[in-house]
């Protein structure tokens, strides 16, 4: 392991300072990010297109030529314009 590695594991963190940022994180509203990822993925293969577009019909879902991945059940894409936060205190 070279010398630089050793350096960056010893490192506490960027600042030196133990738990740096408690003392601007006051007042800040909770946050627990939801686990998007998925539960399983596999990688299937296709002798020829006709393969291609009998496993789409399967699905329900359009598979394009240039997609690399898909989602089943179809996922629902998310929107995060109409989501605000409000300071119940205010």
């Amino acid at each position: 392991m070279n010398q630089k590695i050793k350096h960056i594991m010893k490192q506490t963190n960027l600042f030196n300072e133990e738990d740096f940022y408690e003392k601007h994180w006051q007042d800040m509203p909770e946050f627990h990010q939801e686990d998007l990822t998925s539960y399983r993925k596999i990688i299937v293969h296709f002798r020829n297109e006709e393969d291609v577009q009998k496993f789409s019909e399967l699905l329900n879902q359009k598979i394009t030529a240039k997609q690399a991945s898909l989602w089943y059940p179809k996922l629902q894409k998310r929107s995060h314009y109409d989501k605000v936060f409000i300071n119940e205190n205010d």
